[in-house]
């Protein structure tokens, strides 16, 4: 093992894996692999929704949980995660996160009831915070400087393919074995990984090797998001203090002691310095609306097409493929666009076309058609989402410094994915959606109208941010190749941003 130049440790030889050797191809396989266990459980959970309602007679409380306890322990541990690959070896903590998430995800398939299903997708969530970030990282360790860009989108594009193929599979898995086996099939996925990755070899970062792990910003960060989720969703099913109130005074003290704790520390999870820059922090902001509003319409559109408009599984699965696959083609395009004219008018138009594509939604109810009603509609949104996701994130990438630019990225896909979780927990309540109401298709069409309404609305204000604080073509904005995203990493109609340096400098 020898030293990189940024202080890595690599293989030998030229400073890397050759994408074309043998060891090179298990290194694709592993991380693809390892991503796809991921991609998978995001892109049919919610699918499952109304089956795991029926199932384990669970409130729409329960079913927010089951969605939310996942998010809950990856949002809070996702950048930690990333720091623990850097110390102790990404191949090791890749590793150690598919055992944990496999180990996590047969418990949520042998689940009896919904307290121990939740349970259970919080310790998956733990497993994911290790594997996420674990998988990139180890692909842009692993390769030689000329293969990295090369490997980087075959990851992608294999990722895309992933994100595509999951709503078929869980739709056929939740009609046919039943919903236990989306969780199940990770065990056979993690046993893939854990044999090709043996032929991958370890990295770390030597400079992290001085630094300490901000446990206490975890701790209350995880408090934080723990505390206002228990006081939204407590509140859509119990308004006493103890359910709706002292949970969230709670959660807003964890985030008022989270910052002070940030602020004062040499190693911080979450350096605040960061959002010093204007550009960065109205792209933060933008993430926030944009992604709730993306967390808010998937989390109610698959409960509205089964339980209105009578769609199984599969069919719900695969409404929504047309997003993932205008993702997959148009990303890239809009990338090249946005380096051209600048991020500020991709940013204004994509959210605006995409709630137009929120707002087609209203006519989905009772005897809506696929191809007259739903299709229009996830097209629309589609088109939207690819317009702007590119942009957001190379409008990130450039709003830092070259060296922070992958710290960047994982604060702004931190920021995304506590996005859908905030939705999530506060959106049935938003619209009156409590108890079981979720399985009546009358109150149920009146919530997803009013939803509908909501998301459009957050699509609309981040357009207006844009508008206010996304200069034309900012200063900082670099012509240089490689500062624009042109891949479509993990491109499923649930993706948050784009990983650490998945299309950014290298």
């Amino acid at each position: 093992m020898t030293a990189s130049p940024g202080g890595e440790h690599a293989p030998s030889g030229d400073g890397g894996v050759a994408l074309a050797s043998t060891r090179g191809r298990w290194v694709l396989t592993s991380a693809v692999l390892a991503s796809g266990m991921a991609m998978l459980d995001g892109t049919v959970v919610n699918v499952a929704l109304p089956t795991l309602g029926r199932d384990l007679d669970a409130s729409i409380s329960s079913l927010q949980w089951v969605v939310n306890a996942y998010m809950l322990t990856l949002s809070a541990l996702l950048l930690l995660g990333g720091a623990l690959g850097d110390r102790i070896g990404r191949r090791r903590t890749l590793v150690i996160g598919v055992v944990w998430f496999a180990l996590a995800s047969a418990l949520c398939g042998l689940a009896q009831d919904a307290g121990t299903l939740i349970a259970a997708r919080a310790l998956q969530g733990v497993g994911g915070a290790l594997l996420t970030p674990g998988s990139l990282a180890l692909v842009r360790s692993s390769f030689r400087p000329r293969d990295q860009a090369r490997a980087v989108g075959a990851w992608s594009g294999l990722g895309g393919v992933a994100g595509a193929v999951g709503p078929f599979l869980g739709g056929w898995l939740i009609d046919g074995p039943g919903w236990r086996w989306i969780f199940l099939i990770n065990l056979p996925l993690a046993a893939l990984v854990l044999f090709a990755v043996r032929h991958v070899p370890e990295s770390r970062d030597e400079h992290a090797a001085g630094q300490r792990f901000d446990v206490p910003g975890a701790v209350l960060a995880a408090l934080f998001l723990a505390g206002v989720s228990f006081a939204l969703i407590g509140a859509s099913g119990d308004s006493s203090f103890v359910a709706g109130v002292l949970p969230g005074l709670v959660g807003l003290a964890a985030g008022a002691a989270f910052l002070l704790v940030e602020h004062r520390r040499q190693d911080p999870m979450l350096p605040l310095e960061l959002f010093r820059s204007g550009l960065f922090s109205a792209a933060n902001v933008m993430t926030l609306c944009l992604y709730a509003a993306i967390g808010g319409i998937l989390f109610m559109l698959p409960v509205q097409l089964q339980t209105t408009l009578g769609y199984d599984a599969l069919q719900a699965g695969t409404a929504t493929l047309p997003i993932t696959v205008l993702m997959l083609l148009l990303s890239a395009p809009a990338g090249d666009l946005a380096r051209r004219i600048g991020p500020r008018l991709p940013l204004c138009a994509g959210p605006l076309i995409a709630a137009a594509g929120v707002l087609l939604m209203q006519r989905i109810g009772p005897g809506a058609s696929y191809a007259a009603d739903v299709l229009p509609a996830v097209v629309v949104l589609g088109l939207g989402m690819s317009v702007f996701v590119a942009p957001l994130t190379a409008t990130v990438l450039a709003s830092v410094d070259a060296g922070r630019a992958g710290l960047a990225s994982g604060v702004n896909n931190t920021a995304a994915r506590i996005a859908q979780l905030l939705v999530v927990a506060a959106l049935p309540l938003a619209v009156g959606l409590t108890g079981t109401a979720y399985t009546d298709p009358d109150a149920l069409d009146s919530a997803f109208g009013k939803a509908s309404w909501g998301c459009a609305g957050l699509f609309v204000l981040a357009a207006a941010a844009a508008f206010a604080f996304i200069r034309p073509r900012p200063a900082d904005w670099h012509e240089e190749e490689g500062n624009t995203p042109h891949c479509t990493a993990n491109m499923s109609v649930t993706s948050p941003p784009l990983e650490p340096g998945e299309c950014g400098r290298d």
